[in-house]
């Protein structure tokens, strides 16, 4: 939790409702992209981001500061998608993992380096779409948040080492998905590269 949390934090208890103002201004954009991530659909996100906050605020006394206060926003808000997504069970889309071998899964990232930025970036999030739920939001996570492993680990409830074990079966299933995606001549021409 920076200082800066911290501060609005204690402002908040001493009856400031300003200072939440403050604190959701910093994170909605956040809270949004994760809920997104995992519901896959704009007016379901925007509700879960705006009862994430009814829950962070609700519940503010109970935060005690042994992780970020951003992670402990995470949490409230990957457990309010997964409610959201046990009540309306029509979110659901599954990719089959195929056995990659860390030289497709080379071939591949060389092929997406090959693309221009804007390109690359829009190839990729298109990508992140046909993941499920709980996959989008933990590589949302590592790779648009950068958080560590242990960070991941106390959002979603899982030690470290199941975070990387995860990340790893989601890059794979990614690759799949992303081969389907690329321009099958422009991967066979990374694969002949090597």
């Amino acid at each position: 939790m920076t200082n800066n949390d911290e501060h609005y934090i204690n402002q908040i208890s001493m009856g400031d409702t300003n200072a939440f103002a403050v604190l959701v201004d910093r994170y909605k954009d956040l809270v949004f992209t994760l809920a997104l991530r995992m519901l896959k659909n704009r007016d379901e996100a925007e509700e879960v981001a705006q009862d994430t906050f009814v829950k962070v605020y609700r519940s503010l006394k109970r935060f005690k500061g042994d992780s970020k206060f951003s992670t402990w926003v995470y949490r409230i808000t990957y457990n309010t998608c997964l409610d959201r997504i046990k009540k309306n069970k029509n979110f659901n889309s599954n990719y089959s993992v195929d056995e990659f071998t860390d030289l497709q899964l080379k071939s591949i990232d060389n092929a997406l380096d090959n693309l221009d930025l804007k390109e690359r970036q829009k190839t990729i999030q298109n990508c992140i779409d046909h993941l499920d739920e709980e996959d989008s939001f933990l590589i949302t996570l590592y790779y648009y948040d950068d958080l560590s492993m242990e960070e991941i680990g106390k959002t979603v409830n899982l030690t470290a080492n199941n975070v990387k074990v995860k990340l790893f079966r989601i890059r794979k299933k990614l690759a799949s998905i992303l081969r389907q995606h690329l321009e099958p001549e422009v991967i066979e021409y990374y694969e002949r590269e090597r």
